[in-house]
């Protein structure tokens, strides 16, 4: 570590101080960048396989109902989100080790295979529980996918450029998302091959993508940030102590137990049952041991405090991780809404979300192009929570008979407030980390992110499930509870629960829309956290760093 990096985490009184100019051209006069022919493939093959799992993680959300009626499981609707997420929290700072220390491209190869065998199991699922284990086997894979993405472009690229090509990068990937809607809506509507799962969602339709990308990346030479061993026992040998293994089964630990709490504790026990205490307990004691180890360990921990403690460091994961877990509760929320609420088929509901998917994919871009001209990240990371906010507090007025003009106007102000603040925590990590810290911070912020979710995804639910019960016996109290909750929430499934046209189906609907509103009041409140956190991000000029011109290297597509 040189006395840059060192008076960056040891010596600065200022917590929001970025890295210094001298670090930053110290830096860049070490690393030589891509261009052409070579940075465009490299480019390409992140962001297919990023385009990949987002498809993986969206094409449930529109599925959800009739998935809930198939396997009869409304109560595991937290576990199908919960589940991806979760095993992505645990493992996202140990992938962040792992790519501090070995070559990016071998285990970036590694995860995006774990990934396709998660697939391959969801695609085979007869059963609820299957499909749980099979999300979490590929959110496993998933978890050094994204940050390792991030990783190579930060190898690939300046410092001042990278805000424009992680833009394109998470802005085209996010094309998975658009995507995820049209295609999860059409198989589960119209298809009963073995394509989908169960009947209801198509996940091996990206097992033959994933092939081509997982052979391009095989034969690209992936630039690093820093130089590192070529691959071998040996390192394998010196790495394995470096990973913090101890840290991270307390930690993995702790995320279960935690995440058992808030499921069982909302559905089959009560709060103050001996189970969800004596879990509760489990996990605080698991947490207060990870902490202490984490305090022993400090840089070779698996989440360091030297950066976790940095303060630009943990708002911008407070701020990205309330960003985050919305658009995932979210998700899961809106298509039960168009569905179970209006009665569309799993296909229009896709369509009916892409309002807010297509203004988050252009606004994610033009975020990305204007904060190197502007300079100034946080008034973007600000301005993103704020509009989300406002939007869910719209979306929250939903009624059974709202008119189309006013939800597909909702979809685009939140879509916008998304895609505007979805960058700047990355972009206010990169620019005050070292080039041998920015993968750890990377990690830990997608981390947070993924943790996040898993737990306000299961909050959601417990909400979403109380709310049922009060709503039900208000609005429509010939219908039981129980029978609502094992039918789903499919446009038919929740039709069938009363006669057509009568007063009992008019107040079953109206419990549903009040059920829904009742989760995105939720939302407001974390995207209200995330705004709070933004003004804590720094008001840092990006621009200010001049850097020499760099080494590039040609268009030769090496084989490592």
């Amino acid at each position: 570590m040189d006395n840059h990096e060192l008076n960056q985490y040891t010596k600065s009184t200022d917590p929001l101080e970025p890295k210094t100019v001298a670090t930053a051209v110290d830096e860049e006069a070490n690393q030589s960048y891509v261009t052409g022919l070579k940075l465009f493939s490299i480019l390409a093959s992140v962001t297919m396989a990023a385009f990949l799992m987002l498809l993986d993680g969206s094409i449930i959300g529109v599925a959800i109902s009739k998935i809930t009626s198939e396997f009869h499981s409304l109560d595991d609707i937290g576990w199908y989100m919960a589940a991806y997420q979760l095993a992505s929290a645990a493992l996202q700072p140990l992938s962040g080790k792992i790519y501090t220390h070995i070559s990016t491209k071998w285990p970036y190869l590694f995860f995006f295979a774990l990934f396709k065998v998660g697939s391959l199991i969801c695609g085979a699922a007869q059963s609820s529980a299957m499909l749980i284990g099979g999300r979490a086997i590929a959110c496993m894979g998933s978890s050094g996918l994204l940050n390792g993405g991030m990783t190579i472009i930060a190898g690939a690229v300046p410092l001042q450029k990278r805000p424009v090509y992680t833009g394109v990068y998470l802005g085209i990937s996010q094309l998975g998302i658009v995507s995820g809607p049209l295609i999860g809506g059409a198989l589960t509507e119209f298809t009963t091959c073995r394509w989908c799962t169960c009947d209801v969602f198509g996940f091996y339709i990206n097992l033959p993508v994933g092939a081509l990308v997982a052979v391009g990346l095989v034969f690209l030479e992936v630039p690093e940030l820093v130089p590192k061993a070529r691959l071998s026992l040996g390192l394998f040998r010196k790495t394995i102590p470096e990973l913090d293994l101890v840290g991270f089964s307390l930690f993995s630990t702790n995320s279960v137990m935690l995440l058992l709490v808030l499921q069982l504790g909302g559905g089959g026990f009560a709060w103050n049952s001996p189970t969800v205490i004596n879990l509760f307990w489990a996990a605080g004691v698991a947490a207060v041991l990870f902490f202490t180890w984490a305090y022993k360990k400090q840089d070779r921990a698996m989440i360091p405090p030297s950066i976790a403690s940095h303060r630009i460091v943990w708002t911008s994961a407070i701020n990205g991780s309330m960003l985050v877990a919305s658009i995932l509760v979210a998700a899961q929320y809106l298509p039960i809404y168009f569905q179970g609420v209006r009665g569309y088929g799993p296909a229009m509901s896709g369509v009916n979300t892409l309002p807010e998917i297509l203004s988050q994919l252009l606004t994610v871009i033009l975020s990305g192009a204007l904060v190197p001209k502007i300079g100034y990240y946080l008034p973007f990371a600000a301005a993103g929570s704020a509009i989300s906010a406002l939007r869910k507090g719209l979306v929250s007025t939903f009624a059974p008979n709202t008119p189309t003009h006013r939800w597909v106007g909702y979809q685009i102000i939140l879509g916008s407030g998304r895609g505007i603040g979805m960058l700047m925590g990355l972009i206010a990590i990169q620019n005050v980390l070292s080039a041998e810290k920015t993968p750890v911070g990377i990690a830990f912020m997608i981390f947070c992110q993924n943790f996040a979710g898993a737990v306000f995804v299961v909050v959601a639910e417990v909400i979403f499930r109380q709310q049922m019960t009060r709503n039900i016996s208000r609005y429509a109290p010939d219908v039981s509870v129980d029978a609502a909750i094992n039918a789903g929430a499919s446009a038919s499934s929740v039709r069938g629960l009363a006669p057509a046209g009568s007063r009992t189906l008019g107040g079953l609907l109206l419990a549903y829309a009040n059920c829904v509103n009742k989760v995105f009041l939720l939302l407001v409140g974390l995207c209200g956290v995330g705004f709070v956190a933004a003004f804590g991000m720094g008001w840092v000029d990006t621009g200010s760093k001049t850097v020499p011109e760099k080494k590039k290297t040609g268009d030769k597509i090496a084989a490592m």
